[in-house]
């Protein structure tokens, strides 16, 4: 019998005294216990640096990483430089988990060890109440890397409720210093695309247990201008291209879109027509293209023909 995956849960705070201690208590009070708990203070002036210590420095299930101001990149990277488990996932410091998050996403990864990446639902409290999801069912999404590369879209949800095969971590996470600036906040877009591109398989899993704190601006959507809409996507753009590079993937990739779709047992329909569009980008006559757009919107109708509420990526 296979053992049960490990978890190692990375917090990641700066200026965040007035939330962080919450963030860590939760993960301390999962009902399925994680194998390291590493609390990385990115150079906090707030006071929050004594504040952990004087709190968990005796505490033998807590890492207390300090360092100097490097982004939430650097922290990921910091912290994950640390971690020892097989799964890592990370939560921002003013965000926290309800008891049985990680017992959740141990249920799927003890049992699928063919998945990489999960992300969830999202709970907004505080200043907003609100529940964001990706589907109102779990959805194994096989793997994304085309639709990804042609659409730039983005497999995920906010950093609290993204967990992954360590491995795919450090891959995704290993970026040279010319973009690595332009990602120094943002750093889940890194996860999220890394793992879609690089050919990890992805799964939706709801499980009500994240909860997002809304304060403040802190909201993506608080900063949906048409300036800012188009420099991430620019930004987005120029990291899918480097994880492409590095596997060798192109615009030819389109090429494998039906074979892509066809990796996911129970797509929803916006996801059906998704890849229908991006069969009609292949190379081949306009009558061919049309039928095999067809049969992939057949074949999602005749599985399951809900329509999801989508997250919208950060990039």
């Amino acid at each position: 019998m296979t053992a049960p995956v490990r978890f190692s849960v990375i917090v990641t705070n700066y200026n965040y005294g007035a939330f962080v201690c919450e963030a860590v208590d939760s993960v301390l009070a999962q009902t399925r216990a994680p194998h390291q708990l590493i609390v990385v203070d990115d150079g906090s002036t707030d006071g929050s640096p004594a504040m952990l210590v004087e709190r968990y420095g005796g505490d033998p299930r807590v890492i207390l990483l300090m360092g100097e101001n490097g982004g939430q990149l650097v922290a990921f990277q910091r912290g994950l430089a640390q971690a020892s488990g097989d799964v890592v996932c990370f939560l921002d410091a003013d965000d926290c988990w309800r008891p049985e998050h990680l017992a959740r996403l141990g249920e799927l990864f003890d049992t699928r060890r063919d998945i990489d990446f999960v992300f969830t639902d999202i709970e907004l409290f505080d200043q907003q109440v609100a529940r964001m999801r990706y589907a109102d069912r779990a959805v194994d999404l096989g793997f994304t890397a085309v639709s990804t590369y042609m659409l730039t879209h983005w497999y995920g949800a906010p950093t609290s409720a993204i967990a992954l095969r360590i491995d795919w971590a450090r891959r995704t996470l290993e970026l040279p210093a010319s973009l690595s600036s332009s990602w120094r906040l943002s750093a889940d877009n890194c996860l999220v695309f890394g793992t879609s591109i690089l050919g990890g398989r992805k799964y939706y899993l709801p499980t009500g247990t994240v909860r997002y704190r809304i304060h403040g601006a802190n909201g993506w959507w608080s900063h949906r201008t048409p300036a800012n809409e188009y420099l991430n996507r620019f930004r987005s753009r120029g990291l899918i291209e480097h994880y492409a590079r590095s596997v060798g993937l192109d615009a030819r990739c389109v090429e494998f879109a039906k074979q892509e779709f066809k990796t996911k047992p129970e797509p929803t329909s916006r996801e059906a027509r998704r890849y229908a569009g991006l069969v009609r980008l292949r190379r081949g006559s306009w009558l061919r293209r049309t039928e095999q757009s067809l049969s992939i919107l057949w074949s999602a109708w005749r599985r399951r023909g809900k329509l999801p509420v989508e997250f919208k990526g950060l990039g």
